[in-house]
């Protein structure tokens, strides 16, 4: 399939110029008809085929396995939300007073609050300044003989700043400093790599980049690690037998799915699982391509509005994801906001000026159109 097929899986309201992926993205056709096909199973047949619905659920797993290269289906967890994953970790570890954690000081809540909470244990936050040249170096610098983690997101969702994670991977460990990575805004935009990146954590959930709806989240621990996170959830879902409800002598699963307590998610498992057939159908490296041509094309056509607009978005080819984050200098940024969202615009308030986030599907000629009203 090609990026240009790829047009024909959306079905958005012609006025609507819909650049909020890094938000809440719109559904594939595809991923709306499998929800309408397990609704009408559900209608008529209840869990008859239940079977069949584990089936979905396991190829769901390998495509995740798939999508950001872990080495099988055992590492990954299906859970709520990345919020849900943070926690996970955060409250998992055998933590010691004045151990650190090193974060950015541009994290969205989910990335820093989490860490935060574990003060009254003892645990010391450490904030890396990363609008700086060498933001990686930044993080690197906050790292000591205390650092117990570093949790970093890929891609910061307010200024768009891709990071190189293989760098900070490397340096986490040779300090032998876990690493954790909230990849919510680069699984589904641009190709990611969990093990060249030396993540011990990945954590996303489907409804930005992956395309899905709310609800279904993406938990990666390395196989290494998995009994080292203490489960703080308890069910018959996360047992080693999930079918056996009378043994008394029950074992916690020894696989990612200890982190799962109860019953799955089937709905948000069928619309995932069929989000991400689409994507692995054309390939994250042409995805990836796509989405950074078409933050290119907005980069470059307010690049020559100096006058205009300030890009508050790295535009270094390294550093550029599917976020492009500006601020207009002849208008308040909220007038601006309004006149957009007015026009059919759905796009954010973010880092002090307005976010877009277009994914590979979109048309050129509709980024054109928005361009065509700044």
């Amino acid at each position: 399939m090609q990026i240009t097929e790829l047009e024909a899986e959306f079905e958005l309201a012609p006025d609507l110029i819909y650049l909020n992926h890094a938000a809440v993205s719109p559904w594939p056709r595809r991923t709306a008809a499998a929800v309408q096909a397990f609704a009408d199973e559900n209608l008529h047949e209840g869990s008859r085929h239940y079977l069949h619905w584990q089936q979905t659920e396991q190829r769901l797993r390998e495509r995740l396995q798939r999508l950001i290269g872990a080495r099988g289906s055992d590492e990954i967890a299906l859970l709520k939300n990345t919020s849900e994953g943070l926690s996970f970790i955060a409250a998992g570890l055998d933590w010691q007073a004045g151990d650190n954690v090193v974060i950015s000081n541009q994290e969205f809540p989910s990335n820093r609050v989490v860490w935060e909470s574990l003060r009254p244990r003892g645990v010391v936050v450490r904030y890396a300044d990363v609008s700086g040249e060498d933001p990686e170096q930044a993080v690197i610098d906050q790292v000591d003989d205390r650092t117990r983690l570093v949790a970093i997101s890929a891609v910061q969702y307010g200024t768009g700043l891709r990071l190189d994670l293989r760098r900070i991977g490397r340096h986490c460990e040779e300090a032998e400093v876990l690493f954790c990575v909230d990849a919510i805004q680069q699984i589904g935009a641009l190709p990611f790599d969990v093990r060249a990146a030396r993540a011990d954590f990945v954590v996303a959930d489907g409804h930005k980049w992956m395309l899905a709806p709310e609800g279904l989240a993406l938990f990666y621990c390395r196989r290494e690690l998995l009994q080292t996170l203490q489960p703080l959830e308890y069910g018959w879902h996360m047992l080693a037998e999930p079918g056996n409800f009378d043994n008394p002598d029950w074992q916690v699963a020894s696989d990612a799915r200890r982190f799962e307590c109860g019953s799955p998610n089937m709905l948000g498992i069928y619309a995932l699982e069929a989000s991400l057939s689409l994507l692995e159908e054309i390939g994250m490296d042409r995805v990836g391509a796509a989405v950074l041509q078409r933050s290119q094309q907005i980069v470059s056509a307010l690049q020559a509005q100096p006058d205009r607009y300030a890009l508050i978005t790295r535009t270094q080819p390294d550093r550029l994801a599917g976020i492009v984050t500006f601020r207009p200098l002849q208008e308040p940024v909220d007038d601006l906001f309004q006149r957009l969202r007015t026009a059919g615009v759905q796009c954010a308030q973010r880092a002090g000026g307005i976010r877009v986030s277009p994914h590979a599907y979109m048309p050129l000629s509709v980024i054109k159109r928005f361009l065509d009203l700044l």
